[in-house]
């Protein structure tokens, strides 16, 4: 410790390397970790027995949430074509685009839902004020609406906005109601900044779009069967009677995806787990930056001390003692700049999850075993860039030492 304190600065700047490296691997893996365990609590809170059917090309990132870009299969009749399948409770058809909501002063860049009556049970939403929309609403295209929490709160503040009219593309709507928080957040979007309006209304006005035999497109359709272990049926018989629906005949490919919870969250797990990595590997390139640094100056810190090393080595110490005193040196140097690194890697995330831009909120989650990775990492790299120059000390010769100028 001596040694060290002697030249701090020195110290310090080495230090820097390791404390840049640990600090940027905890915060960049606590945003991908962050991101999963917001995700999955959205899909926890859904329940297990939930089916989503998307075009053939959609998968399970855009089931709930995502919009589809491949050719739209889907439509309203199937929906409720779906409602007499094995086990199925509920059928929630939607459509979804993103535009700005404004009241007022006030506007706000919100998920635009298009959805039926079903919606609020099939995804386990509750109406705070007000009402949700109407089969009259669907039926008449009617300009109701309905505002999650966070976009109410957005547009009006305090006030109640039962009655109110808000403007969304050029159309005014009436507000009708509004929904209890449910938390959570899509890719960064929560999913209380949302406007429901009926599903015909989206079709007609605000985003229209047609299969190929011309009908209104839907972009994907929730179903809630009666439970999970019906879920092997239920999707056997949703399949066939859509590849019926559709005319698909024998050994075609269907031009649909039935999609369970499980899938989503294996998908989901893979893909934030992949993104964690990624983002771990790119912060754990200033680590091995930081060891190149410990490396450097562990080699002059031997060179200016070659005197010191040949008189301990003259008078009894060994070659493991002179190993020792280096290898600790650099391993003290790394678990100091690490500790630093946590305290700055958690600080950072922290920030992050404060911003909010727009709805768009990250949620970065420091997890023990990231800071153990990163802890670990940088301690590993540490002892192994100290390690050439102790054992380099090591082998001197203590006659050769004690004559070095």
């Amino acid at each position: 410790m001596r040694s060290l304190f002697i030249n701090k600065l020195r110290s310090i700047l080495t230090m820097l390397g390791i404390i840049i490296g640990v600090g940027s691997v905890i915060a960049l893996m606590s945003v991908g970790r962050g991101a999963q365990a917001s995700i999955l609590k959205t899909y926890d809170r859904l329940g297990t027995n939930i089916l989503a059917i998307v075009p053939r090309s959609g998968d399970a990132s855009t089931a709930f949430g995502g919009v589809s870009l491949t050719t739209p299969s889907l439509t309203l009749d199937d929906a409720k074509a779906l409602e007499k399948a094995y086990g199925v409770e509920a059928v929630a058809p939607s459509n979804e685009t993103f535009a700005r909501v404004s009241a007022g002063f006030e506007d706000k860049f919100t998920v635009v839902e298009g959805v039926t009556p079903e919606f609020l049970s099939v995804m386990n939403h509750t109406v705070a004020s007000g009402q949700f929309i109407t089969p009259h609403d669907v039926s008449s295209r009617s300009l109701a609406l309905v505002l999650g929490s966070d976009a109410a709160s957005a547009l009006f503040g305090t006030r109640n906005p039962i009655g109110q009219i808000v403007k969304l593309k050029g159309y005014r709507f009436t507000v009708v109601g509004t929904l209890e928080a449910v938390g959570g957040t899509m890719l960064g979007v929560s999913l209380d900044n949302v406007a429901y309006i009926p599903i015909t209304t989206i079709q007609s006005r605000l985003f229209p779009q047609r299969t190929a035999s011309g009908e209104d497109s839907v972009q994907q359709i929730a179903v809630r069967v009666t439970g999970a272990g019906v879920i092997p049926d239920a999707r056997y018989d949703i399949t066939n009677l859509l590849r019926r629906r559709h005319h698909i005949a024998a050994g075609d490919n269907s031009d649909f995806s039935v999609i369970s919870q499980q899938q989503i969250v294996n998908v989901i797990n893979q893909v934030t787990g992949v993104f964690s990595l990624f983002l771990g590997a790119i912060a754990g390139i200033s680590l091995i930056v930081g060891g190149i640094g410990i490396m450097n100056i562990m080699l002059v810190s031997v060179t200016e001390r070659t005197r010191e090393i040949g008189i301990r080595k003259s008078v009894g110490a060994k070659r493991r003692d002179i190993l020792a005193q280096f290898l600790l040196e650099s391993a003290v140097l790394s678990l100091i700049g690490g500790g630093i690194g946590i305290l700055g890697g958690w600080l950072i995330s922290y920030i992050i999850s404060q911003i909010n831009i727009s709805g768009i909120k990250i949620n970065a989650l420091v997890t023990p075993d990231i800071i153990g990775l990163a802890v670990g990492v940088s301690l590993v790299i540490g002892i192994a860039s100290g390690l050439y120059p102790s054992m380099r000390a090591a082998r001197l010769n203590p006659i050769d030492a004690l004559h070095y100028q």
